[in-house]
Order: C-alpha cells, then sequence, then structure tokens
C-alpha cells in the first residue's frame, strides 16, 4: 500500500511529527537554535510506535492521520515547551495530537473514502527518534531542513 497516493506534498516533505505549527516570523535561524538547546537540553533519545488511522477535521482542512500509540508523552511534553517559549504568539489553540499527517483531503467524501480505505490496516511503524529538525518550506512547497539537534 502506497500511502503517498493521499498526500499532494508527499514527494516533497519527507514523513514527520510537526511539533510547532507553520508560522510565517522574523526569527532567526540563530533564535531558533538557542530555542531548541534550552528546551531540548533534557530531552533523550526515545522509541515511539505508529499504528491504526484516524480522520480529522478542522478549521484548516480535512486529514487522515497515522496514529502514534508509544511515545505521545515525551512528543507532547517538546511541543509544551517550545510553545511555553518562543512559539507561544503562533499557539493557535487547536488541540495537539502527535501523529504522522498521510493524507489532506478538499472534500469530506474523500477523507470518508480514504480513511474506509486504510481503517483496517495494522502496519506497525517503531523507530527511535534520536533528533528534531527544523524545517522550512520552499517555494515550490518543498521541505528544507534549516536545523537539526542532536538528541542526548
Amino acid at each position: 500500500m502506497d500511502y503517498r497516493k493521499y498526500d499532494p506534498l508527499a514527494k516533497l516533505v519527507r514523513p514527520h511529527i510537526t511539533l510547532v505549527f507553520p508560522f510565517d516570523s522574523e526569527i532567526t535561524n540563530e533564535e531558533l537554535e538557542k530555542v531548541l538547546e534550552s528546551c531540548l537540553d533534557d530531552i533523550k533519545s526515545f522509541p515511539i510506535a505508529l499504528c491504526g488511522f484516524s480522520k480529522e477535521k478542522d478549521q484548516f482542512g480535512r486529514y487522515l492521520f497515522l496514529d502514534m500509540i508509544k511515545g505521545k508523552d515525551v512528543i507532547e511534553l517538546i511541543h509544551n515547551k517550545l510553545y511555553a517559549q518562543k512559539f507561544k504568539a503562533f499557539d493557535l489553540g487547536v488541540q495537539y495530537v502527535p501523529h504522522i499527517t498521510v493524507g489532506k483531503f478538499e472534500e469530506e467524501e474523500e477523507l470518508n473514502r480514504a480513511y474506509e480505505h486504510v481503517k483496517s490496516i495494522t502496519d506497525r511503524f517503531e523507530t527511535i527518534v534520536n533528533r528534531i529538525s527544523v524545517e522550512m518550506i520552499g517555494e515550490k512547497g518543498e521541505s528544507i531542513i534549516v536545523i537539526e539537534k542532536e538528541l542526548g
């Protein structure tokens, strides 16, 4: 099964777990590095596991998620630490749920069809998170990694 078929950005952006939602700001890379250093200083490499799918609809769109079943607590901790510091002004007030987005849809019918197609898939993905990246989206929607912070 090719999960990329539901995500128009899959060829441009590698699979990831968003910790801070996209924003437009004049924050420099040096400032971002300092924020990462202070927020991630006590975070060590940790395991995560993803399995199962869910569908979400909010003011930003209709999404198909690969659900996180292990490591959510650490991901949420990092997210909260980042928003408590430099990124507080960019908090959209959306409940944060760690996941990997595997689809974005214009119409709810498309989302429901995709969910029906994947809901019985029980493949489990496990890995160790050992670095956090800061990603910039280029002019063509492509991912550009501008900073990577290794975890202890």
